[in-house]
């Protein structure tokens, strides 16, 4: 298509075509959906925005459209698959400046979310009411992501051979792809995410005697398709069971990482074991523990020195 004819393109074919040329088959899938939904809003937003009428002003209005309904961050996430792809048609000629310098990211306030953790006490009534049968089920599921931290994705993806029993650690270098049909290994979420943690000599003899006679480098608990939903709704009977809120898969992750702040462990150690990219995210995630705790030591500062008179 000569380069007159086609500034003459909606924004939104382009982009179309852009996502096809430069990101199928060249990101993880989970990524393409997400290229796939900006496009699918941008036809939304601006079917009728062309690439010869893209200039700062109606870039930024489309911006401001797109905020009204949406947070700051996810706002950010679909200028930035925007800007990539109107980057190349500047480089094509198509565009003579670029419309995205200095643009000004709104959006709503977002909500604020309540962690959702257990204590101690109701960790151990939901972990005494597990079935732990001879083989694998979502209870010893539960059972791991309790005692590890682990992602739902992370956990899925566990073979016998990622468990070094000897030295009691786990390694995780992969997760599961389970919101794909197909399924699969797929990468880790960042390369923090690639790390090795320490496990109880109790979940160490625990999983070398479910997983001895499995497939080595097979997923333990994978069995054809498998829904976050599926874990979720045993835990929620487990929990209902034990008398304790109702909390999610995700939440049993939160449930560990606070569980390790009270006890003392650096936030700087459960950043690592969590596998986050920077400790500022595990600060962020359990700032109100992190507080709780600085109150506490207030509390034992200003007693120590009590005692000096």
């Amino acid at each position: 298509m000569p380069a007159k004819k086609r500034t003459n393109q909606y924004f939104y074919e382009y982009f179309a075509e852009w996502i096809e040329l430069y990101k199928q088959g060249a990101v993880r899938p989970v990524t393409y959906q997400k290229y796939m939904m900006t496009l699918q809003r941008l036809t939304e937003f601006a079917p009728t925005l062309k690439i010869c009428d893209l200039d700062k002003r109606s870039y930024q209005i489309l911006l401001n459209n797109y905020a009204e309904t949406h947070e700051k961050q996810t706002t950010m996430d679909f200028h930035h698959h925007l800007k990539s792809a109107i980057l190349d048609a500047i480089d094509e000629g198509l565009l003579t400046s670029d419309p995205t310098r200095k643009v000004i990211i709104k959006g709503k306030i977002p909500v604020k979310k309540k962690l959702k953790f257990l204590s101690q006490h109701e960790l151990q009534s939901l972990l005494k009411n597990l079935i732990l049968t001879t083989e694998p089920n979502w209870d010893w599921f539960i059972l791991l992501i309790a005692k590890t931290g682990l992602r739902f994705s992370e956990a899925l993806a566990l073979t016998p051979n990622d468990f070094d029993f000897v030295n009691q650690k786990i390694k995780i270098t992969k997760t599961w792809d389970y919101k794909s049909v197909e399924g699969g290994f797929g990468e880790t979420k960042n390369l923090s995410s690639i790390r090795t943690i320490s496990i109880d000599i109790q979940l160490s003899v625990q999983f070398f005697d479910l997983t001895n006679d499995l497939e080595k480098n097979e997923p333990i608990f994978v069995r054809g398709r498998v829904f976050n939903s599926t874990v979720n709704n045993r835990l929620n009977f487990l929990c209902r069971k034990a008398g304790i809120p109702i909390i999610s898969i995700h939440s049993l992750r939160h449930t560990h990482a606070s569980l390790l702040i009270f006890a003392g462990v650096s936030v700087a150690s459960v950043a690592k074991r969590l596998g986050h990219s920077s400790v500022t995210t595990t600060q962020e995630t359990y700032l109100h523990i992190i507080q709780e705790l600085e109150n506490q030591d207030h509390d034992k500062i200003m007693k120590h020195l009590s005692m000096l008179i």
